[in-house]
């Protein structure tokens, strides 16, 4: 069975507001080598929206340093599924879930392959509460937001979720990634 797994950024406050964190040429190529243990990726609307055009041009002109364009290389060669309810139609093709998420996310689990990424803050607290999160990679990044939405304040679980801390990564500008597995 394939591991769903979710990969994002936060402060050490726990905001995870992109636009209250950077990226740098280790982080993306931290980024970048995860992404090739996956061949599927589910995203939101609006983390599509985010990352589609901007990283589909990267790939494209390699117009990044070598870390961003490894990162664009390898997110936008991977198949991507969209979760919406407002959009007609996607450019490019993917294909859209606009209902039955659990059961569609199943399913994917199911199949032969690597593991699946899902990015988006909406979709994950659905498939944390779901259950359905296997790995969650968190790099804490050596910043205090003070404000903005923070990491799981928009999640209702049934029960506990125990993790196991299976890798840390002190990076040279002091983010840290962790690995968690879901017990």
């Amino acid at each position: 069975m394939r591991n769903v797994i979710c990969a994002l950024n936060i402060s050490i406050d726990g905001c995870y507001d992109h636009t209250k964190l950077s990226g740098n040429e280790e982080l993306h190529e931290y980024f970048a080598n995860l992404m090739k243990g996956v061949d599927q990726t589910v995203t939101g609307r609006k983390m599509y929206e985010l990352m589609t055009p901007y990283w589909d041009e990267v790939a494209r002109t390699q117009s990044g340093t070598k870390g961003t364009n490894e990162f664009a290389n390898a997110v936008t060669a991977i198949p991507n599924i969209v979760v919406s309810r407002t959009m007609e139609e996607v450019a490019g093709g993917p294909r859209i879930i606009r209902d039955n998420l659990e059961a569609e996310v199943r399913k994917l689990k199911e199949l032969p392959g690597k593991k699946i990424s899902i990015g988006g803050m909406s979709l994950r607290s659905q498939l944390m509460e779901m259950g359905l999160i296997d790995e969650l990679y968190i790099v804490v990044q050596p910043v205090i937001a003070g404000s903005g939405p923070r990491l799981f304040d928009d999640i209702s679980l049934k029960e506990v979720m125990k993790m196991e801390l299976v890798d840390t990564i002190v990076m040279k500008n002091g983010n840290v990634a962790l690995h968690y597995l879901k017990r």
